[in-house]
């Protein structure tokens, strides 16, 4: 009897436990739903905060907005990047176009700016079923070059009436090239500087060159005797002599003139009587 009595105390305290551990798991569970749904409440929350701000500036359906790229939708890093916006008022009240910006973004996060460029104030009113063309150039930073970014244009405008209006032209992304030119700062400082040192070398050069001719004594030339006694003649040939001798007898040239130049008074004798050379006649 006193088993009996013993298994039926610890059925009852098995029974016990077994009560608590399924309140305790259904409490878990009840809080992990009540967790859920708080995390669901918390996403909806701040989703309706987004699409809220979403729709506090949106584009206006009365009006249409076109872009072009002058040169390609090619973006070179460290070079002017130009397009034309056209706006076009399809309703029936004054459209004032107030700024045009752009700013290049992180791919993952469109909140994260990475590069912001200047705002172009316009003030424009553009009236019912007419068209507005804007031009607007930016230049990408050269360390952005061979990265993909994500690029937004937007265009900001109010009707007649106050309500403001924002329509992002342009919002895709976008990957900013390398230049192929190479013509940096670096490149030209190299070139200038390479030129100059050229430059000072020739320099240098001339200047030692002239130096050392400076410094050179000048040659000493051989002037000859002036007396004909003292020449060596005996390398000369008898015949050569000869003619030297009959050259120098001939009156023409012991007077210095020529056969045209003679007195009259001389007669062709005086000539023919000694050989002349043939240059007086």
């Amino acid at each position: 009897a006193v088993s009996a009595q013993d298994l039926t105390e610890d059925e009852e305290a098995e029974a016990v436990e077994e009560d608590v551990v399924d309140d305790v798991t259904d409490e878990d569970d009840e809080a992990e739903v009540e967790d859920d749904e708080n995390a669901e409440l918390t996403e909806e929350k701040e989703e309706e905060e987004e699409d809220a701000l979403v729709g506090e500036v949106k584009a206006s359906p009365n009006a249409d907005t076109t872009i072009l790229f002058v040169k390609g939708e090619d973006f070179p890093a460290n070079d002017i990047v130009k397009f034309l916006l056209g706006f076009t008022n399809k309703g029936s009240e004054n459209f004032v176009v107030e700024s045009l910006d752009a700013s290049f973004r992180y791919p993952q996060d469109y909140q994260f700016y990475i590069q912001n460029f200047t705002a172009l104030q316009l003030g424009i009113v553009v009236p019912p079923s007419k068209q507005a063309t804007f031009e607007y150039s930016f230049i990408p930073a050269e360390p952005m070059g061979g990265r993909p970014f994500g690029l937004v244009i937007n265009l900001n405008y109010k009707d007649g009436s106050g309500n403001v209006f924002q329509d992002a032209v342009f919002n895709q992304t976008v990957t900013v090239i390398e230049r192929e030119d190479g013509l940096d700062g670096e490149t030209i400082f190299m070139y200038v500087f390479l030129s100059g040192l050229g430059l000072l070398v020739v320099v240098g050069l001339h200047q030692l060159l002239e130096s050392r001719k400076r410094r050179r004594p000048a040659a000493k030339v051989e002037m000859g005797t002036s007396s004909h006694n003292d020449v060596d003649l005996s390398w000369i040939p008898q015949e050569t002599l000869n003619q030297i001798s009959t050259f120098t007898s001939c009156p023409a040239h012991a007077t210095g003139r020529t056969f045209s130049s003679l007195d009259k008074r001389l007669s062709l004798d005086t000539f023919t009587s000694s050989p002349c050379c043939l240059a007086c006649f």
